[in-house]
């Protein structure tokens, strides 16, 4: 379930026991302050896993709308929903790079979407989808230079690019893109971001001598945006940065680097009760309260993305005190000691926001489970609705 809001604050609605509230104000200003690092390179937003769990459909039109032509996505899936709801090609390029054999190469074509090909195996799977719909593919060839993930290693690339430049004089497809991804640009002065510069300038060298004449250059992800103007390229590719969330804590929170959170995850007290010193509180009673006190009940659990592993830390916001998850994270919820205090049942919960109330933020959250910010919000599952403010659709992009 979504809803839409154009004003007003992350208050939760009437009614609901938890939810996501989308600012799309905020994304809008975090596209501006990474427009503002980039000059004249592009900004492609990273919709991949339903916008890191903030909803691709309403994060994509509110881009768009905002001036952004690039969208990006894992899987072809994504990609083709994205067209499904209404994102059409000259409004912005979406590009998908997760192919697997078989995958559907003829309905990309159709939808006109940009294909990244890591290998001969794909140009193979390709040209025949070409040759049946009689589209020309756009193809983005991406170079492994060190993260040892997708991409072409460097003893095949020279294959590659004359595979693509041959079906390229061909009109089967043209070659819009070289691209590749950094392994640590997070960890500033690691020596694989020199030594991948190195290769993906060498990727392209071997590409141009090939007579391939790409498009857009590619190769930042939202650390490099941040902190390697050097390798920004005709493209950067923003994810975790747009939704207002530091690729970099140990650098500098997202106020530093002009950004603002777009998510905050609220939820209501479902059960507040006095209890004894010495009572046992979730499975395994890996809590035990230290004398008389009050427990609440906070609706959500891993069933809805909350870790499981922050239980005995995950901070909480209740009557503006920070609370900690007591004992084990449950599927559907969780308990907070009160500590005496008797919040009336149904009381507002923030688990994490922009900081703006002086509630916990997804890094806050991110450090209490041993993982990263990107991990917290796009783990919010589907059963927390999400309510969205400041959306502003553009012309001919349904509502």
């Amino acid at each position: 379930m979504t809803t839409a809001n154009t004003t007003g604050t992350a208050t939760l609605t009437e009614g609901v026991r938890a939810e996501a509230t989308i600012d799309l104000a905020a994304l809008r200003g975090n596209l501006d302050a990474v427009r503002a690092r980039v000059g004249g390179a592009a900004v492609m937003l990273a919709v991949k896993a339903d916008a890191y769990g903030h909803g691709a459909v309403e994060c994509a039109r509110a881009a768009v709308a905002h001036g952004v032509g690039w969208l990006g996505c894992a899987t072809p899936e994504e990609a083709l929903a994205l067209r499904a709801a209404g994102v059409r090609p000259e409004q912005a390029r979406i590009l998908c790079w997760l192919w697997t054999p078989g995958g559907p190469w003829r309905e990309a074509l159709r939808a006109g979407l940009d294909i990244s090909v890591s290998g001969l195996w794909a140009l193979d799977e390709l040209l025949p989808a070409v040759r049946e719909t009689g589209i020309p593919a756009r193809v983005h060839l991406k170079a492994d230079t060190g993260l040892g993930r997708n991409g072409c290693q460097p003893h095949d690339w020279p294959r590659l690019v004359e595979a693509a430049r041959r079906a390229e004089t061909d009109g089967l497809l043209t070659v819009v893109g070289v691209w590749s991804h950094f392994a640590a640009a997070d960890e500033p002065g690691h020596p694989s971001i020199q030594a991948q510069l190195d290769s993906y300038r060498a990727a392209l060298a071997a590409a141009e001598a090939a007579g391939l004449r790409p498009e857009v250059r590619h190769l930042a992800n939202s650390p490099a945006t941040l902190l390697l103007p050097e390798a920004h390229f005709d493209l950067v590719r923003t994810g975790l940065a747009a939704y207002g969330l530091s690729p970099v804590p140990e650098v500098g929170s997202p106020a530093d680097f002009g950004l603002r959170p777009v998510m905050a995850l609220t939820a209501r007290l479902a059960l507040v009760k006095q209890v004894p010193g010495g009572h046992g509180v979730s499975y395994g009673h890996h809590y035990t309260t230290p004398g008389p006190t009050t427990l609440g009940l906070v609706p959500v659990g891993y069933g809805d993305g909350i870790p499981r592993h922050a239980s005995g830390s995950g901070p909480v916001q209740v009557g503006g005190k920070w609370r900690a998850v007591a004992g084990r994270v449950a599927m559907d919820q969780f308990v907070v000691d009160l500590g005496g205090d008797t919040p009336a049942i149904g009381e507002e919960v923030l688990l994490f926001g922009n900081g703006d109330r002086g509630e916990p933020t997804a890094e806050d959250w991110a450090r209490a489970a041993g993982t990263i910010a990107y991990e917290i919000v796009t783990r919010i599952g589907a059963r927390v609705p999400r309510r969205y403010l400041g959306g502003l659709h553009s012309e001919g992009l349904p509502a």
